[in-house]
């Protein structure tokens, strides 16, 4: 099922996110920015049959645009489908906002989520040089769009 992300997910959306990302993992500050006060910002949780929230996404919808700020699947429930079904709400939740271009930064080392994402017909239209910092470096960032 999927369902508005509450305030009480976030310490197992805090638990995924540190399970899901390096040195660029959002705080619950910034989850509590998103979820009070961002205007832009639609959030959104997995949960499987026995309530257990799986993965989530953060969409922003801004006038006929999309971007997806954020999205994660707790390691144990990869390469199970349910990354796909996040793909499909969120890509239903842009159409139904009216957007006419969806996108989406993603590290150039993340082969599993590239692959999921052009599976979803999302393509690399930049490169963001040294998008993410980790702990002692710089990484690239693929921007990849597609349209609604």
């Amino acid at each position: 099922m999927i369902r508005k992300m509450k305030i009480s997910d976030l310490d197992r959306i805090m638990e995924i996110e540190e399970q899901s990302f390096r040195d660029d993992i959002w705080s619950r500050s910034q989850y509590l920015y998103e979820l009070q006060e961002n205007p832009y910002a639609s959030l959104w949780v997995l949960t499987d049959k026995n309530g257990t929230i799986a993965g989530y996404y953060d969409l922003w919808t801004i006038f006929e645009r999309a971007e997806i700020a954020t999205i994660a699947i707790a390691p144990e429930y990869r390469k199970q489908g349910y990354g796909s079904l996040l793909m499909r709400d969120l890509l239903k939740r842009a159409k139904d906002n009216e957007c006419e271009s969806i996108s989406l930064e993603v590290r150039v080392s993340n082969t599993a989520a590239i692959k999921l994402y052009e599976h979803y017909e999302f393509v690399v239209v930049n490169v963001r040089k040294g998008y993410y910092k980790d702990a002692d470096s710089y990484e690239d960032a693929y921007l990849m769009m597609r349209g609604i």
